[in-house]
């Protein structure tokens, strides 16, 4: 499929959000997918994989959820492949994450959502959502935010979804109507199997439909091809899940 790739602003209540935005070069409807980025932010790779999923017939944002901290890039990532180098760069983008509240990232994902609902390419009816790293927990939040919206929410390599702490995301199952699935790699101890089975149940008492599984001998990050952590294997397993998952929910 043609499609038709830029980079676009979106107004927020604290500023304005750039974004890359893909979607089929034609004159028709799409479900729009919401795609969070990984805490590096938004590069070649999370292009490609967001036309990966616009090839399949959906208008797809990826905002650049650091926008506070200045347009994207923030970051040299061009050396991501040295695992030194990529363990360094969190210096400088653990302070972003901690900024980066749940009151501000669903004030954000409110702009984002509008932005998909306005835009000419979006067909009526629910919105999906997918994320990556630290973008995995903010899929959630989106999905409990906005429960009339999405319909569909993945996490792929998420890190801290069922912690102690009194915003958990998994303390939000309750207020989830979308079909979720969760993919953890066995080698991050970001989501360990207690709190997979945390996430786990509390989506199964929200009755949520879910699957939660762990994706043994990957890393965290297994999907991002850019790194040294990429897994072919691990990222082939993640397109059979997520697209299957945004098909039957979106355009079923």
């Amino acid at each position: 499929m043609s499609l038709r790739t830029s980079t676009v602003q979106i107004r927020t209540a604290d500023g304005t959000a750039d974004a890359f935005l893909a979607a089929p070069d034609d004159d028709g409807h799409h479900p729009g997918v919401l795609f969070y980025m990984d805490a590096f932010g938004p590069r070649p790779r999370l292009e490609e994989m967001a036309a990966r999923i616009a090839d399949e017939g959906y208008v797809v944002l990826v905002p650049h959820v650091f926008y506070r901290h200045g347009p994207a890039p923030l970051l040299d990532t061009s050396d991501l492949m040295d695992p030194e180098a990529r363990g360094a760069k969190f210096e400088v983008i653990m302070p972003m994450i901690k900024a980066l509240t749940p009151d501000k990232a669903m004030a954000d994902a409110d702009a984002y959502v509008a932005y998909l609902r306005g835009h000419d390419q979006v067909a009526d009816g629910p919105i999906g959502t997918t994320g990556y790293c630290m973008g995995g927990a903010l899929a959630l939040r989106t999905a409990a935010h906005r429960p009339d919206d999405v319909a569909a929410a993945a996490a792929f390599h998420p890190a801290r979804l069922a912690t102690d702490a009194p915003d958990s995301p998994h303390l939000l199952a309750d207020r989830i109507r979308a079909e979720v699935y969760v993919a953890a790699a066995d080698q991050d101890q970001g989501l360990p199997p207690e709190q997979q089975q945390r996430l786990d149940d509390a989506l199964t008492e929200a009755g949520v439909t879910h699957v939660c599984e762990q994706y043994d001998g990957a890393a965290h990050g297994f999907t991002m091809a850019d790194t040294a952590v990429y897994s072919e294997a691990a990222t082939e397993r993640h397109w059979q899940n997520l697209l299957p998952l945004l098909a039957r929910t979106l355009k079923g």
